[in-house]
This record gives C-alpha cells, sequence and structure tokens, in this order.
C-alpha cells in the first residue's frame, strides 16, 4: 500500500468510526427520551412512536455497520460461516427497516397535518397500539424477505471470481441463478421505488397543506408580523427535510452500488466511502431530530432539576 493511499485510508478509517460514534450516541439519546417520555406517562405526538422506532433501527443498523467497519479496517481473522451471516442478514434488515419506517414517519406527519376536512382525518386518532401492530409486521416482512442473505452469505476463506464479495474482509455472497437474481432485483426496485414514490406523495401533500396556511396567515396577519409557526408545522419542516435528506443519500449510493462490483478488484477504499454515504442517513437523521425537539432540553432540565431537588433534600 503506497503513502496516498495509506493517508486516503486511514482518513477514511477514521470519518468511518466517528460517523458510527456520532450516530450510535445520537439514535440512543434519542431514543432514550421516547421511551423515558412514553413510560412517564406524557402525552405523546402521533409521530413520537414512529421516530422512538427509526431510532432503535438506527441504533441497530450502526452497531452492526460497527462490526463491518471493525472487519475492513481492523480484523487479522477472518469470520466463519455464522458470523458473516449474522452481521450481513442483520445490516441489510435494519437498512431495509429504515426506508420502511422513514416511508411511515412521512405518511403519519401527513395524517397529523391534515385538515378536518380531509379524508385522512379518520386516521388521526389511530390508536398507539394499530402503530405496534403495523412495527410488528414491518420486522416480520423485512425478515422474512432478508432470508436471502442467511442462505447466500459464507465466510470469505478464499476469494474467488465465482462469489460476489460483499463489505468485509471475511464475508461474501454466492451468485445467485440467473432468474433468481433478476427476480430479488426487481423486487426490492419495485419495493424502494413505491415506497420512495409515497413518500414523494406525502411530501408534496404536506407542502401544499404548509403554502396554504402561509396563504391564510398572510391574510390575517400584516406582513410586518410573521406569525409563529405551530409545533405541527416545525415537525412538518423537520421531517420534509429529513425525507429530503434520506432521498439524496439514497440516490448517491444507489449510484454508487450500481459501480461497485468493480471496485474490490481495484480499490478496495471506494467501498468504504460507500459504506460512508450509506449510513449518513442514520447519524444526520437523529441529530436533526433532536435539534429540532424542544420538548427533549425541557424534559431533561425538569430531570435535572428534580434530582438536584432530591439530593439536596436528603443530604
Amino acid at each position: 500500500m503506497n503513502k496516498n493511499l495509506l493517508s486516503n485510508f486511514i482518513a477514511i478509517r477514521n470519518a468511518f468510526f466517528s460517523e458510527v460514534s456520532i450516530g450510535i450516541t445520537a439514535n440512543a439519546f434519542l431514543l432514550l427520551f421516547h421511551v423515558l417520555w412514553f413510560f412517564l406517562k406524557h402525552r405523546p405526538r402521533p409521530t413520537d412512536l414512529a421516530i422512538g422506532h427509526l431510532a432503535l433501527i438506527h441504533l441497530l443498523m450502526l452497531i452492526t455497520v460497527g462490526f463491518i467497519a471493525a472487519d475492513v479496517f481492523e480484523s487479522r481473522e477472518l469470520w466463519d460461516d455464522i458470523t458473516c451471516k449474522a452481521v450481513i442478514y442483520s445490516y441489510q434488515v435494519t437498512r431495509s427497516l429504515s426506508l420502511c419506517n422513514t416511508c411511515l414517519l412521512s405518511v403519519l406527519q401527513a395524517i397529523t397535518l391534515s385538515p378536518r376536512s380531509s379524508w385522512l382525518a379518520k386516521f388521526k386518532h389511530t390508536s398507539s397500539h394499530h402503530n405496534i401492530c403495523g412495527f410488528l409486521f414491518l420486522w416480520v416482512f423485512n425478515l422474512s424477505i432478508g432470508a436471502r442473505f442467511l442462505i447466500s452469505t459464507v465466510a470469505a476463506k478464499n476469494r474467488t471470481s465465482y462469489s460476489l464479495l460483499f463489505v468485509t474482509k471475511s464475508c461474501s455472497l454466492w451468485t445467485l441463478s440467473y432468474l433468481l437474481r433478476h427476480t430479488f432485483y426487481v423486487f426490492w426496485i419495485f419495493r424502494d421505488v413505491s415506497l420512495i414514490g409515497l413518500m414523494a406523495v406525502s411530501s408534496g401533500y404536506m407542502v401544499t397543506l404548509l403554502c396554504r396556511h402561509k396563504r391564510r396567515s398572510q391574510h390575517l396577519h400584516s406582513t410586518s408580523l410573521s406569525p409563529r409557526a405551530s409545533p405541527e408545522q416545525r415537525a412538518t419542516q423537520t421531517i420534509l427535510l429529513l425525507m429530503s435528506i434520506f432521498v439524496l443519500l439514497y440516490l448517491i449510493d444507489c449510484i454508487e452500488y450500481s459501480f461497485s462490483w468493480m471496485w474490490w478488484k481495484s480499490d478496495p477504499v471506494h467501498f468504504c466511502v460507500q459504506m460512508l454515504v450509506g449510513n449518513g442517513y442514520a447519524t444526520i437523521g437523529p441529530m436533526l431530530l433532536i435539534s429540532s425537539e424542544k420538548r427533549m432540553i425541557m424534559f431533561f432540565k425538569s430531570m435535572w432539576e428534580k434530582k438536584s431537588v432530591y439530593l439536596f433534600r436528603n443530604r
């Protein structure tokens, strides 16, 4: 490995581990807030359960990515078949769940923002029980369609041209038959296009509602005194930004993935860049949600004050 390649490799390794560390911390913090908010009987928003579930998915995903990164950058011993199957299967399932849950979050926010006259209004009072059933369905569905990786993932003891090498040094995927391979590709493309299309429709609907509300506000208020956005509108703007980041990183990841089959033969650093981009949403997303969540600051501040009062009284 020459000097330039070594410096690039070290820089990408540091960026990779920094991304994973920040993402794990942010998702753990976001998940902790929603768990405490729920169990302390505070009134949750319709999207709170979906955001907490997304934080859990991204936390599991980044922990798995940490194992992948350790194998790419640090490992000196190759994994066995069981470890490869567990890591690659977990990573693929959580990536799929991230897409599904992000789409669900967009739809839930569109329902929350919809006016009473809209046909979506009848879904506003859906109980958390129904949402939990929906999350269970997403897990069962994605665990089932990801089962292919339990079969085709093997430990790469000897790299041959007959196996498609995956992200890590240790693991590779057996090449499926032409029919099975293209059947899976068509199914995944259909699923991804459908979910992203649903995100686009719900996002367009939310933008339309926000623009309509802005025009009405301009009739009710002078232009010099702009009304403050409601919590629902601020949450909608945050989720719209979240959708935009997701779609952008998803498209970049797809472009990189289409060329990834040739990169391992020439420069494995490119695969690390692909992983860096592919997991960017799991790190940026929770940071964006935390920065826009005023309840979180007030909640932890009140808990800290209660703890300080309790310690003071028991001295």
